[in-house]
């Protein structure tokens, strides 16, 4: 994990992930942690819903992160997590545990596992996709591999940063497939 000054200084921290047994990983995009990103005043959720959909990422759901290790072969996830905090396990069984409370966004690429560890009982998330794309959720099944790596190739960087925009960090950061 590395630390930078973002844009407005707020700290980004990147946490690059390859595969991991059945999980592919995405050596390209590392997993993006935004610390305090959102404004948690009035309605939360709604706030941070419109915060993705004005940078391009839509699609979304409000809920919590499945207590199982999946991922989406097909788009890049945003989870937005505005009220409780939880232990979420990225990249497989062998990946980091980050710690993540109320404003706090994480940034998933294509290709990265995530599994709920533990989670206060109020946990609200809202999760959304780069240009809307509807995620297929997978979970590592082996005769799925070759679809599942050929997918994560194809999908495109984002346009946008979900939380900065286009002068955000995610295109500093993430380089294409390939």
């Amino acid at each position: 994990m590395t630390d930078e000054a973002g844009t407005h200084a707020r700290m980004v921290e990147t946490y690059p992930l390859g595969a991991d047994g059945p999980f592919p990983g995405n050596p390209n995009c590392p997993l993006l942690v935004y610390r305090a990103a959102l404004a948690l005043a009035g309605d939360a959720a709604a706030e941070c819903e419109r915060l993705f959909a004005r940078h391009g990422w839509s699609g979304g759901w409000r809920d919590g992160v499945y207590p199982y290790h999946h991922f989406h072969s097909n788009a890049h996830e945003a989870l937005g997590f505005v009220a409780g905090s939880a232990r979420v396990r990225f990249g497989g069984p062998n990946g980091p545990v980050v710690e993540v409370a109320a404003g706090d966004v994480v940034v998933i690429p294509a290709g990265v596992a995530h599994k709920k560890e533990s989670a206060t009982p109020d946990l609200l998330v809202i999760g959304a996709y780069a240009e809307g794309r509807g995620p297929d959720l997978r979970r590592g099944r082996p005769e799925e591999r070759e679809s599942v790596l050929r997918n994560v190739e194809q999908v495109p960087l984002p346009e946008a940063d979900p939380v900065l925009g286009a002068a955000g960090p995610l295109r500093r950061h993430w380089r294409p497939q390939g």
